[in-house]
């Protein structure tokens, strides 16, 4: 569980909203890593850019990003 609260619906920008709503298609779900990001839009920003990066990439196979991703939040300690 987050320490910090997220941005809700209600509180998002429109531009924020949408992102929501990708994300949410793309995942099931809004993550609470971008709600609690949403609250700086810099961040929010960048995290938004290094994931269109990241899946847009093609010089690596599918299943290696899989498996470097899983073995990055191993090694941080991420709950996803």
């Amino acid at each position: 569980m987050a320490r910090l609260k997220g941005a809700s619906n209600e509180e998002a920008s429109f531009v924020t909203r949408a992102i929501f709503r990708v994300a949410a298609k793309t995942k099931g779900k809004v993550p609470d890593p971008l709600r609690i990001m949403a609250r700086s839009s810099g961040v929010m920003w960048a995290a938004c850019g290094f994931e269109l990066g990241w899946g847009r990439a093609r010089s690596v196979p599918p299943s290696l990003k899989s498996l470097a991703s899983l073995k990055a939040a191993s090694m941080v300690g991420c709950l996803f």
